[in-house]
Formats: C-alpha cells, structure tokens, sequence
C-alpha cells in the first residue's frame, strides 16, 4: 500500500489478523524519519545493495509495459466480439503475436563494431 494507509488502526488490525502490512511510511512532518530513510539509503548504495522498492518498480513496469503494448499495439483495447471464450481467445492471439515479436528482437543479428 501507498503511504496513505500509514495509519496505526490500520497496522494494528492487519497485526490483528496475523498479517504483516507492507505500507510505505509517510514522512510528511516527520523530518527525522525523512532522514533516517535518506541514510539507510546512502547505506546500501555504499554497499552497492539495491533498493528493494526499486526491484519492486522496475517489475511492476516491465509488467504495465506488456499490458500497455497488448493494450495499444496487439488489439487489447478494442475487442469487435462478445462472449468470454472469444475474448479470450483474441487476448490470447495478441499475446502469442507479442510473445513472437519479442523472440524474433531478442534473436535478430547485432551489428558488430568496426575494428579499430
């Protein structure tokens, strides 16, 4: 969740049902929190340890960006038939013909530097 569920009611109740909340904290008047979080950060860039949210973020793109390319460039946005098995059907085609288009790009020949 974003930091707009940093609430106590809401941790305690999710700690209540054996759960363990995964919420960003907010930090807007709390400047000392702001800068424990900046050292932490400082941290694990001197170790060269990635951040965690970031590893979070770029999966979550490489996912919003196959949906968008269905969506925009593989027929997902507009469906022309009713019927669930058939939409289905269509979404899938899509997919195969996306999954195809990257198979041939990750196998096309490099072009090789010229010598020096």
């Amino acid at each position: 969740m974003d930091a707009a569920y940093d609430a106590a009611p809401i941790v305690a109740d999710c700690q209540a049902a054996g759960r363990v909340a995964i919420i960003d904290r907010n930090t807007r008047r709390q400047s000392t929190l702001k800068a424990e979080i900046a050292a932490e950060r400082a941290a694990c860039r001197t170790i060269n340890m990635p951040d965690p949210d970031d590893l979070i973020d770029n999966e979550r793109t490489a996912a919003e960006r196959v949906n968008g390319a269905i969506k925009d460039d593989y027929g997902g946005r507009h469906l022309r038939v009713r019927g669930a098995l058939k939409v289905f059907c269509h979404l899938m085609f899509g997919v195969a013909a996306f999954t195809a288009s990257c198979l041939l790009k990750l196998f096309e020949p490099q072009p090789h530097p010229a010598p020096a």
